[in-house]
């Protein structure tokens, strides 16, 4: 049960810290801007269904954008709000990918210093918390911008 928490801790700081800096910073603006193009919009799509990343989807609207306060916060109607949305899920996604890779990163550091358990766990956190998070706002951008070229 110790690992467990550790592990979850450990997922949670990193991902909040970088989620604290996405909302004080343009972090996104730290990857270069043809890592958020869709290069292969039909692979997403398969990596999306096959992860089944649509339901993860569905437990996060539930949860926690079921609000219309929330959403109204990313999204307010309009088409320039469909630009806002893409710089935010831009600035989500940054802060889930650069989260993802440095909790791979600590948890080959674990691996190493003998906390198998650990890292174990916290890698699957991470794919729940992190990963899916990354496919899922390039899926919304992959349809944004379909919405955004007419």
């Amino acid at each position: 049960m110790e690992s467990v928490i550790l592990a979850f801790l450990l997922t949670l700081f990193v991902t909040g810290g970088f989620a604290f800096l996405g909302f004080v910073f343009t972090t996104s603006k730290l990857l270069p801007e043809q890592y958020y193009t869709i290069k292969r919009p039909k692979k997403l799509k398969r990596i999306y269904h096959k992860l089944g990343v649509r339901h993860f989807r569905l437990i996060i609207v539930l949860a926690f954008w079921g609000n219309t306060k929330n959403k109204k916060r990313f999204f307010d109607g309009t088409r320039s709000g469909l630009k806002h949305l893409v710089v935010m899920s831009k600035q989500a996604e940054f802060g889930h990918f650069a989260a993802f890779w440095l909790i791979f990163l600590l948890s080959i550091l674990l691996l190493w210093k003998g906390y198998y358990l650990i890292a174990v766990i916290a890698n699957l956190i991470n794919v729940i918390g992190n990963l899916y998070p990354v496919i899922l706002q390039r899926h919304h951008r992959m349809r944004l911008d379909r919405l955004l070229a007419k």
